[in-house]
């Protein structure tokens, strides 16, 4: 990407994925993005926990109610986990984490999709266990990566809901 404009711009939920795999090279850089991630008082609440394992990504599809049509075919799934006693902004934290390895994959090439786990239905208990995460830790959101199967247009800067903007003096 030549900006973080068009970054931005490009960056879109991807439900759809090739079969092609990410490369460790590829997921390395994602995950160091990840780990540069702000924090409040720089506390780091944040793991996370990667698996590339089909038979376990396709076994969470049933998680939640709806909302996991990306789980189908994602090649790479990420839970944002943290530890909610060591941070008071541990879901800002988790938040801010998960969207700079989403927007680290789009700058990859690569598409994602963020499936909210926390506070849906039974899927905090059902993600700690496939992905084998502590107890002490909440499991905020997975983060499903691959090559994208599906065209999205960028954001066309002119159909922007500039008036939620607001300037005060």
């Amino acid at each position: 990407m030549n900006s973080f404009l068009e970054l931005c711009r490009a960056r879109r939920s991807y439900r759809k994925y090739t079969s092609a795999p990410v490369s460790k090279e590829q997921l390395e850089r994602i995950l160091q993005c990840a780990l540069m991630s702000p924090s409040g008082k720089r506390l780091n609440p944040w793991e996370f926990y990667v698996n590339t394992n089909p038979s376990v990504i396709r076994s969470l599809k049933d998680c939640r109610t709806m909302g996991t049509t990306m789980l189908d075919t994602a090649p790479v799934a990420i839970a944002v986990a943290l530890d909610a006693e060591k941070a008071d902004t541990w879901q800002a934290d988790g938040a801010i984490a998960a969207l700079n390895l989403q927007l680290a994959a789009t700058d990859e090439g690569l598409g994602s999709c963020w499936c909210h786990i926390y506070n849906r239905d039974n899927a905090e208990e059902r993600v700690r266990q496939a992905f084998g995460i502590p107890a002490n830790l909440r499991v905020l959101c997975l983060i499903t990566i691959g090559h994208k199967d599906e065209e999205r247009q960028t954001y066309d800067l002119q159909k922007l809901p500039y008036t939620k903007i607001h300037y005060t003096e």
